[in-house]
């Protein structure tokens, strides 16, 4: 469900590179997308209206669609008995829905009472599997997290404003030298409406998600609740704070990380090249870090600037990026679904 939007056509593009535990694929979208074709496995398929009649028959379902969409349909084909994989933010924070992130808490793919799984969002999933591989020898006490969040995480709109906003401010050398000026030129030319809360080209918005209480944003909030229920440490302090960057495809996180005791940059480094989802890129005399424009389109976590923070033998400095659309959605659907296909075969 939602295969012609950005996270389900990386889905299905990914789909057809990896092992075929899959059957009979069917694909829906909204109703504009209706009677598209799209092409996985080899196949070329139509989309379909979502359904009830979609899910006849059909052991899982994996929903790429806005949240309010996601409240309606999961519970729906839930009914029915098909094992809903929800990319959404819908279920997020149920008790009874797990949290899964295939390569850290696995075994939680059987765990489902009410027969829905839900993914983490993209933040969390870009750094996880790098905070989890830390965890596993030193014992994590607590996390701080900037996290530098790419446009494409509102979908084919923000990648859309994005690449609108930049076409304005590319049209002059001058903008971006006086206080409201890009934000001038971008409502000029394009209008008010937009999905970010202020001008994104030549700028960054410290904020992503709604209002919440004290200050908070809901994509902050979500994304140190669902570190937290990942890695199964539900008093773990984690405090993040969410920026919104020019960048299309990629997020970045200036991770600072406090363990139990003492941890060295040498070993946990080796931990991290170890690490079956993360690559370590950190030689900064030669210019060796990850970059969101470097790892687009790669499916796993990498990891460089890696440093001793400060006065604090417990405590290291990381900066880890990630593709979003990939490692931050499409990759752990994917391998989430290949766990529930492993189970119905054998059945």
């Amino acid at each position: 469900m939602g295969a012609t939007g950005a996270v389900g056509g990386t889905l299905l593009r990914l789909v057809s590179t990896r092992q075929d535990v899959w059957g009979e694929i069917r694909l829906a979208a909204s109703a504009r997308s209706v009677g598209a074709v799209r092409g996985v496995r080899d196949e070329e398929l139509e989309v379909q209206r979502l359904g009830d009649e979609l899910f006849a028959g059909a052991d899982a379902a994996i929903f790429a669609v806005p949240e309010a969409v996601a409240r309606e349909w999961v519970p729906r084909a839930a009914e029915q008995g098909v094992v809903v994989l929800d990319a959404s933010a819908a279920f997020r924070t149920d008790a009874d829905v797990p949290l899964v992130a295939a390569e850290v808490n696995p075994a939680q793919a059987r765990n489902r009472p009410r027969g829905i799984l839900a993914s983490p969002g993209s933040p969390t999933l870009a750094m996880v599997d790098a905070l989890a591989a830390l965890h596993h020898g030193w014992e994590l006490t607590a996390v701080l997290v900037t996290s530098c969040q790419a446009a494409s995480q509102g979908g084919r709109a923000g990648i859309d404003r994005l690449y609108d906003e930049l076409e304005v401010v590319a049209g002059s050398r001058d903008l971006g030298q006086q206080a409201g000026d890009v934000r001038a030129a971008v409502a000029d030319k394009l209008g008010e409406r937009s999905p970010f809360p202020g001008p994104l080209g030549l700028n960054v918005l410290p904020w992503a998600g709604d209002v919440r209480e004290e200050g908070w944003s809901s994509d902050e909030l979500a994304t140190a609740d669902e570190t937290r229920r990942v890695l199964a440490l539900p008093a773990l302090p984690v405090s993040v704070t969410a920026v919104r960057v020019p960048v299309v495809t990629g997020h970045s996180m200036s991770i600072h990380a406090t363990f139990s005791g003492r941890i060295g940059v040498a070993e946990a480094r080796q931990a991290l090249v170890e690490a079956p989802s993360v690559v370590v890129l950190d030689d900064p005399g030669t210019g060796e870090w990850p970059t969101p424009v470097d790892v687009v389109g790669a499916d796993p976590t990498f990891v460089g600037r890696i440093r001793q923070a400060a006065g604090q033998p417990q405590s290291l400095e990381l900066f880890v990026c990630a593709d979003n659309l990939r490692r931050g959605a499409a990759v752990n659907l994917a391998q989430v679904g290949e766990l529930i296909a492993q189970e119905v075969s054998a059945r």
